[in-house]
């Protein structure tokens, strides 16, 4: 079915019905579908890019060898760091033979696996985001410091909405039921109307 505009004519693609032979216009639109998918699929890039972000500028806090020096500050996070006596090890070993790595700046590797049409700018968001994450913020603008002591005031059930006041069932001097438990009591459990105390 070809149509004619200005003179020039175009074959316009439709749906054949199952029935209806293939048409060799159809077939080349799909074969050049087809092969675009899998020139798209070949061209799935691994790259990585190495973006020395000055973090000079950003670090306002102590190194971590300081930090893991005052043990008892960090004993709730060492099952969660690893890592932290190799980095230790790796700072003692700077500046002898083979440990010239650790001589580079401070510097971040970002990698990414994409089609090579979308890598550059998902990479470039990568590191604006890494940046953004790295500033020092004022307490009041830190979301992420907001949202963390959010999510530490659920898990105590000490959280409130903004403005209002604090209720009876969420106050840590009362029970469900509005009773108020001393403030001298270590041990409370609270059940359907009871209150349970140890002195």
């Amino acid at each position: 079915m070809a149509s004619s505009v200005g003179g020039a004519a175009r074959y316009m693609a439709y749906s054949p019905s199952p029935s209806a032979p293939p048409s060799p216009h159809l077939s080349g639109l799909r074969s050049a579908a087809a092969a675009a998918a899998a020139s798209s699929a070949a061209a799935l890039l691994d790259q990585e890019k190495y973006h020395s972000l000055d973090l000079t500028l950003y670090l306002t806090f102590r190194y971590l060898t300081e930090l893991l020096a005052e043990r008892h500050k960090l004993s709730p996070f060492m099952p969660v760091l690893p890592n932290c006596y190799r980095l230790i090890n790796q700072e003692m070993m700077r500046g002898k033979p083979g440990y010239e790595h650790l001589n580079e700046p401070l510097h971040i590797l970002v990698e990414a696996e994409l089609p090579v049409e979308i890598i550059d700018a998902r990479l470039m968001q990568a590191r604006e985001i890494l940046e953004d994450l790295l500033k020092p913020v004022d307490e009041t603008h830190d979301f992420y410091k907001k949202q963390q002591l959010r999510e530490l005031a659920m898990i105590n059930g000490t959280l409130r909405e903004e403005g209002s006041p604090m209720s009876g069932s969420v106050s840590p001097f009362h029970n469900s039921l509005g009773v108020a438990v001393p403030a001298n009591a270590s041990n409370c459990y609270r059940g359907t109307g009871t209150t349970v105390c140890q002195f």
